[in-house]
């Protein structure tokens, strides 16, 4: 069995963080909006939060990021990503199980927001018992 961590990130891991991205999530944006390194940077620099996200840890080796937000009605999965090398390992799996096990424990709803092009992750999310409740414009499916 793989063990799975999570650490704090820290401003050190802002780089590893965009590139991150950047590999996980760079086909997706490119679909819908184009990439645009500059742009990605500076949204980047905005959003990311030291203290909030975590590291996710494979053997002690970092291989992704999670972004959970405890909301009073709500646990809201605002970000998990995995490098490619680390997809399709069950890995994500396990961590939506335990936030979908911790907020059903609480009496809440565990809320994400994928965009549509990711049909990997819709097809994730739909193995786990997650549904879609609305879309929002073209690009995002809660």
């Amino acid at each position: 069995m793989t063990a799975i961590g999570l650490r704090l990130a820290t401003a050190a891991d802002s780089e590893y963080c965009f590139r991150l991205h950047k590999a996980a999530m760079g086909a997706y944006v490119t679909a819908i909006w184009g990439w645009d390194e500059k742009v990605q940077r500076d949204f980047h620099a905005r959003v990311f939060s030291p203290g909030q996200w975590q590291i996710i840890t494979i053997e002690g080796a970092d291989a992704g990021m999670l972004h959970v937000e405890d909301r009073p009605a709500e646990i809201y999965l605002a970000r998990i990503e995995l490098h490619p090398d680390h997809q399709g390992r069950g890995i994500g799996s396990q961590l939506i199980c335990g936030l979908l096990l911790q907020a059903r424990q609480q009496g809440r709803d565990l809320a994400l927001d994928v965009l549509v092009v990711n049909q990997r992750a819709q097809a994730l999310y739909r193995r786990l018992g997650l549904h879609e409740v609305t879309r929002h414009g073209d690009n995002d499916i809660t």
